[in-house]
């Protein structure tokens, strides 16, 4: 059956509206106020609807909520309860003591209480309690620059046999520590540092078993006045600083295993009263002693000394004892030796000195203060008048030489060797002898100056044996404390 093109058309039309047909069906069409819905025939199937927007809350300001009040707790107020002191520390307290300068010394000496090996006299049974001062070989003073403040200034242990081991934190901790004699202990080791120690101007060690080389520790101490190290072990060569100590009145060497030449400085020292005997010094004697113009007393005896005599002794108007016997001095007397106006005691014994006894030198006897010339055991080989009254009254020595017409002289072989030996060279002479303007001559001989008379004159060797004369030099060849 034909179709006409109408209905064709229209057929077309259809199916062209029927593909829309379902989007027509769901079209909703808003009208502010009224929803229309249009569909024709069955509803489709429901479509998700869409999620609402998320719920976002106005912003509100945040006021916290209020607390609760609670009451602050009320302060701990403890019961009364009666006073009760804190109990006191044990072992001594400052206020124990009269001053700072004593509580520590205490601690100090108890500590080298501990190391006393050996206390034969029971010294340190009374190193006990707080009173220090009180202690047997302590003795306290105020320090310079403070006022009523005890300290221990002084230590003498002088002839109490004590032993230790040690003195090394005993006397650089005594730092207040003025004067410190030891003599005749038994302590061992070494001198300790004494930087510290700014008040001390006596150091004595004396006659104890100290060793080693000579104890520079001592150096720094530029107050030392006294320093007395003889009759120890004490070995080696002697230091110059010994001699540029500044205000030294003493020094005591002697006794111990010293050697080498003497300081050339030696001179420049002020010591008054210088020990270097009993040790094994060689070379000569330094010519600067003439500068030694405070020098009062000089022991050099029995060494190995050797050389001239220096001429510049004459320079030494204050000098009472000159003593170099025992040694291997040669050539003559400088006649400078006259000029000892205050010589009292000259020991030149047991050496090589040759030549004449000068005349200038036997006048002191008369003129200045001279008792005692030994001249034993040399090679001398005159004498004048002066000296042969001097030989007659005692005062001088001349034994054992080669002079002519003087008993007990050394035989004729002994002293033909001896000139034919030969010898050192010895300067002349350029210092002229002090003429006494009042000397007139031999009408002088037989009388002494009235400073010589009732003094017992030395002879015999020449060193004073006699504790008893004062000699302070003299004193210290005894290793006991000094009178």
């Amino acid at each position: 059956m034909g179709t006409s093109p109408l209905t064709f058309f229209f057929f077309l039309q259809c199916l062209a509206l029927s593909s829309l047909l379902p989007t027509i069906l769901s079209l909703d069409i808003q009208i502010p106020g009224i929803g229309i819905g249009i569909g024709i025939g069955g509803s489709p199937p429901p479509e998700t609807p869409p999620s609402p927007p998320p719920f976002v809350p106005s912003p509100r300001p945040f006021v916290p909520s209020p607390r609760p009040f609670v009451p602050s707790p009320r302060p701990f107020v403890p019961s009364p309860r009666p006073f009760v002191p804190s109990p006191r520390p044990s072992g001594p307290q400052p206020c124990d003591f009269d001053s700072y300068f004593l509580y520590r010394s205490y601690f100090v000496i108890q500590t080298f209480k501990k190391t006393v090996t050996s206390d034969p006299q029971g010294i340190t049974r009374s190193w006990s309690g707080y009173n220090i001062c009180k202690y047997l070989g302590f003795y306290c003073a105020t320090p310079p620059t403070y006022t009523n403040t005890p300290a221990v200034a002084s230590v003498d242990f002088n002839g109490y046999a004590i032993e230790a081991p040690t003195v090394e934190r005993f006397v650089s901790n005594l730092t207040e520590l003025a004067l410190f004699h030891a003599n005749s202990n038994n302590f061992s080791g070494i001198i300790p540092y004494l930087t510290f120690n700014q008040y001390l101007y006596e150091l004595d060690f004396s006659n104890n078993k100290l060793s080693g080389p000579f104890p520079r520790n001592v150096l720094p101490l530029k107050n030392l006045t006294f320093i007395d190290i003889r009759f120890n072990m004490y070995y080696g060569c002697i230091p110059p600083e010994v001699f540029q100590l500044p205000v030294v009145q003493a020094i005591f060497l002697n006794n111990n295993k010293f050697t080498g030449e003497l300081p050339s400085n030696l001179g420049y020292s002020p010591v008054q009263y210088l020990s270097l005997a009993n040790n094994m010094f060689t070379g000569p004697i330094p010519s600067s002693i003439g500068h030694a113009y405070n020098l009062l007393e000089v022991l050099f005896l029995n060494n190995k000394l050797s050389g001239c005599l220096p001429p510049e002794v004459g320079n030494l108007e204050k000098l009472v004892v000159f003593d170099a016997g025992f040694n291997m001095i040669t050539g003559p007397i400088p006649l400078s030796f006259g000029c000892l106006k205050n010589i009292e005691q000259l020991n030149l014994a047991h050496n090589s000195l040759y030549g004449k006894i000068p005349e200038e030198l036997c006048k002191l006897a008369y003129t200045g203060q001279l008792q005692n010339l030994s001249l034993s055991y040399n090679y001398f080989d005159w004498v004048g008048p002066t000296c042969q009254s001097l030989i007659h009254k005692g005062i001088l020595d001349v034994k054992k030489n080669c002079i002519p017409g003087c008993p007990d002289q050394r035989s004729a072989e002994e002293c033909s060797w001896f000139k034919k030996q030969p010898k050192a060279y010895c300067p002349a002479d350029s210092y002229k002898p002090c003429w006494n303007p009042g000397w007139t001559g031999k009408e002088q001989i037989d009388t002494v100056s009235e400073s010589a008379k009732g003094k017992t004159p030395i002879v015999d060797g020449g060193r004073d044996r006699d504790r008893k004369s004062g000699y302070t030099t003299y004193a210290t060849l005894d290793g006991r404390p000094a009178p």
